[in-house]
This record gives C-alpha cells, sequence and structure tokens, in this order.
C-alpha cells in the first residue's frame, strides 16, 4: 500500500475516485478486471477529462493503456442509463486526443479502443457481472443498431466478484470499509458516527490503514457525503414514484367522471366539482389515459 499517496479531494469526490487516482492503483485494477498482468505503471496514461461533468458529478477514471482507452465508472445505485452517459463522456475523450489532427484529411484518423466498465457496490441485488447496452434505450428496436455501446457492469460487493477482489487487494479493502460503514449505519441510526467507528476499525485491522491515517478527516467526510448523497437520491426517487401515483389515480378518476357524465349519472357540474377542475381539464386528462 505504499503508494496510495496523500489526494486533494474536489468538490463531489468519490472515496472510490480517491483510492485509484494513481497509475499504480488503476493498473491493479486495471488486471484485475482484464486478468492481465502489465507491471509498469508508466505504460499507463491518466486522461480524465478534470471539466467532464454530468449532472455536478465528475466522471471517474478514464486511462490509455496498450492503444486501449478505458474508462471506469463507480456507482452505489443502479443506473440503467450509463451507457448513454458514456457516451457523451468518450465523445468528449476523443475530442480532446484528436485536437491536433484534421478529419478532412485523406488519412484515416486512429482511435484507442474503448472500453467501458461500472464498478456496482450498490445494496440492491445484482448479478456478479451484466452488460448494459446503448440500444436498450432505442424506443425504435432494431436487432442491428447502427450506433451501439457495451457497457460491462461488475457487481463488487463482498459476496459477489471474489476473483477481482482478491486479485486487486485495493478493491477489496475499499469494499470492507464499505461494508462496515452500512453495518454502523443500521446499529448507530448516524452517519457520522458509522464513519468514524468503521475508519478505526479499518486502521486498527490495518484495512486501507495507510490511505486512512493520512487521510482521516477527508476520507470520513467523503463517506459521509457520498452516504446522504444516495439517501437523498433514493428519497428522490420514492417522492417521484407517490407523485407519479397521485397523477395516475387523477387520470383514472377523469376517465370515470367523462363516462358517468356521457350516462347521465352526474351532471357536469357535478363531475368538475369533484374533478376540481374545468371541463376541458377533464376531458384532457381522460384522453391521456386513453392515449397510454
Amino acid at each position: 500500500m505504499g503508494n496510495l499517496m496523500r489526494v486533494r479531494r474536489n468538490h463531489k469526490d468519490t472515496l472510490f475516485r480517491m483510492l485509484f487516482s494513481t497509475r499504480e492503483n488503476l493498473l491493479s485494477l486495471y488486471n484485475a478486471v482484464n486478468h492481465s498482468h502489465y507491471t509498469d505503471p508508466k505504460e499507463l496514461e491518466i486522461v480524465t477529462l478534470k471539466n467532464a461533468v454530468y449532472m455536478n458529478m465528475k466522471n471517474d477514471q478514464a486511462f490509455l493503456l496498450d492503444m486501449q482507452l478505458n474508462l471506469y465508472e463507480h456507482q452505489s445505485t443502479w443506473n440503467p442509463n450509463m451507457p448513454l452517459r458514456f457516451l457523451f463522456y468518450v465523445a468528449k475523450e476523443y475530442q480532446m486526443l484528436v485536437r491536433n489532427q484534421t478529419l478532412y484529411a485523406s488519412a484515416l484518423v486512429e482511435l484507442p479502443t474503448p472500453h467501458f466498465v461500472v464498478f456496482y457496490n450498490g445494496e440492491k441485488e445484482r448479478e456478479a457481472e451484466g452488460l448494459l447496452k446503448l440500444s436498450h434505450s432505442f424506443m425504435q428496436k432494431t436487432e442491428h443498431p447502427e450506433l451501439e455501446l457495451l457497457v460491462k457492469v461488475l457487481n463488487i460487493n463482498l459476496d459477489k466478484n471474489l476473483e477481482i477482489l482478491e486479485t486487486c487487494r485495493l478493491l477489496k479493502e475499499y469494499m470492507l470499509l464499505v461494508h462496515k460503514i452500512r453495518q454502523y449505519a443500521i446499529e448507530y441510526k448516524d452517519i457520522n458516527q458509522a464513519a468514524e467507528k468503521a475508519v478505526t476499525e479499518c486502521i486498527d485491522e490495518n484495512i486501507l490503514a495507510e490511505f486512512l491515517r493520512k487521510n482521516r478527516a477527508e476520507a470520513i467526510e467523503v463517506c459521509i457525503f457520498e452516504y446522504d448523497e444516495k439517501r437523498e437520491t433514493e428519497l428522490i426517487r420514492k417522492a417521484e414514484f407517490a407523485e407519479g401515483e397521485k397523477v395516475g389515480e387523477a387520470k383514472g378518476e377523469a376517465k370515470i367522471l367523462l363516462n358517468l357524465i356521457e350516462k347521465g349519472i352526474l351532471t357536469k357540474k357535478q363531475a368538475l366539482e369533484q374533478f376540481g377542475g374545468t371541463y376541458e381539464d377533464l376531458e384532457k386528462a381522460a384522453l391521456s389515459v386513453t392515449l397510454v
């Protein structure tokens, strides 16, 4: 663990990005993912774009190795839109990589072969390894999409990809810390106390010990931020779902009221008093149900 240098945290940085911010650590992760045995970190060039931000969250890591462009992303919540996010990001990467070349010459502009990997460690149950496709998002499905992007999703929870975790010690120790924080968050109901307890225990057990000693306050702050943001995202999704149910109920009610008017069971006035809007609104709401 001698290559775990003291790092400076940027706005909305993540612990994953902090840990894998050096060429040595990225090379270890790459070898674990690809079952390779590269030994010289100097062969790896980090090309992560500092200004590439989506929804205030930076992309994690991008690096070149052996004529390949590797784009790595960590996710603690399941996101089926990662292929689209990677598409936006890789386009910016290629723009940067070929900025000194012309696309109007007769010579072919060569590009490093892209590889996209998501390291998922959310609490929602997922398979050990999965594949997301950009074509999953296409409204009109086709067997041979003219634009495709494939994302390998690796579940790095402790009970899933054991081979990768055993091959990349740093990744395993990262997940041991995450696991402890989750356990203590349940026990103490206080993320601050849970993070403090987990970090102290990891140092005592020689888990990310050197890194945590040098970056204790910073690491705890990042863990708390990540946990709170994940919780906030889940609350927003629950609120959106509840609101969607309310809208659906209102539309269903509109169709019923319109039918009662047509059958002469209710007058327009009675129906509109119950609906709480104009007759035009009632018709629009009922029509939207029919269209769906």
